[in-house]
């Protein structure tokens, strides 16, 4: 890039000497030629032919580059086409003028110059608009199958959820029954009791982080009995007093859903970690036609930083699926997050 800007600079120099020595040149030549002529009778103003010599040049090196300025591909050829048929048709004008004038000769060629960069201008028109409508169409392809992966690793995710609470949590608390019914029958051996007691402990430690974990994953209410019970549920399990209100009708796509859960439930753990003794929060979730919006208000200190890791991340997730995510926290009037996320 440095490169290519350090050539186009020079370029632009060499340009812009190139002009100011014409411009020079044609000025002492052709006011020379104009001296000579007036010191010789003021006959036909021959000097006009050295002018136009000068002229031609000129126009070339100033108006062309002036014209095509910061254009490229397809609008650039317009641009030169457009260009060269200007000169020409100065070049033409001038001809007839310094010919005497009479009938104006030049305007054919004009009218057919013209024509012509018309006709490229609306074929350019034609191509773009098909390159519009290509380039739309690969959007709209690109965001369908971009939601149907979105789908697709929500619901692997949900798979993945179901066979950690089906099989590695399963395994986990047969084993802790059984290390249960072992220390049991180790009540005359207090050493070795307490080692299986200890086994016992981390078993059901173990359980209760697998269980987050799955949870942390796909919540298995949201996958079984939709968004409303599953932030129902959230609410019921916050730290601090929370008033859920859920109207999203039908079930969403499981991208959606799964968004919409993950962004309240950030926004509560958020509003319990930060809002204070005595503080409540509200959930408010509706569906407007083809548009989920959720809002997640609390009574805390406000301040938070919507540049912040966590709050980005939740953007981050939003943005995934085409949704928008505004946060609300001036100090000292609470925190509200509101998430928009489309529904087709």
């Amino acid at each position: 890039m440095i490169v290519g800007r350090t050539i186009a600079d020079a370029v632009a120099r060499s340009r812009a000497a190139a002009l100011s020595l014409l411009v020079t040149v044609t000025a002492v030549v052709g006011f020379a030629a104009t001296m000579i002529w007036a010191a010789t009778g003021f006959g036909s103003y021959w000097p006009a032919w050295i002018w136009f010599a000068g002229l031609v040049p000129i126009g070339l090196f100033w108006f062309l580059p002036e014209l095509t300025a910061d254009l490229d591909g397809r609008r650039l050829r317009l641009a030169v086409h457009a260009g060269l048929s200007a000169w020409v048709a100065w070049i033409l004008v001038l001809i007839w003028a310094f010919a005497g004038g009479g009938p104006f000769w030049p305007l054919v060629t004009i009218v057919v110059l013209a024509a012509l960069v018309a006709l490229h201008a609306l074929l350019l028109r034609q191509v773009e608009a098909g390159d519009e409508h290509e380039l739309e169409e690969r959007v709209v392809e690109l965001t369908r199958t971009r939601r149907g992966a979105l789908d697709v690793q929500a619901q692997e995710l949900r798979r993945i959820e179901r066979d950690l609470h089906d099989g590695a949590q399963a395994r986990l608390v047969a084993l802790s029954m059984q290390l249960g019914r072992a220390e049991e029958r180790l009540g005359d051996r207090p050493e070795d009791r307490e080692l299986v007691r200890a086994a016992r402990a981390e078993a059901g430690a173990a359980i209760a982080e697998l269980r987050d974990l799955a949870r942390g994953i796909a919540p298995p209410v949201l996958a079984d009995r939709g968004l409303a019970a599953a932030l129902a549920a959230l609410g019921g399990r916050s730290a601090i007093p929370v008033e859920v209100e859920v109207e999203a009708g039908e079930r969403l796509a499981p991208a959606i859903e799964s968004v919409a859960y993950f962004v309240v439930a950030e926004s509560l753990t958020n509003a319990a970690k930060h809002a204070g003794p005595g503080a409540r929060a509200s959930v408010r979730v509706e569906r407007d036609a083809d548009l989920l919006r959720a809002v997640v208000a609390d009574e805390g200190a406000g301040g938070a930083d919507p540049a912040g890791s966590g709050l980005s991340g939740l953007r981050n997730r939003v943005e995934a699926v085409d949704g928008k995510l505004v946060i609300e926290s001036p100090p000292g009037t609470g925190t509200t997050v509101t998430v928009e996320l489309p529904c087709e």
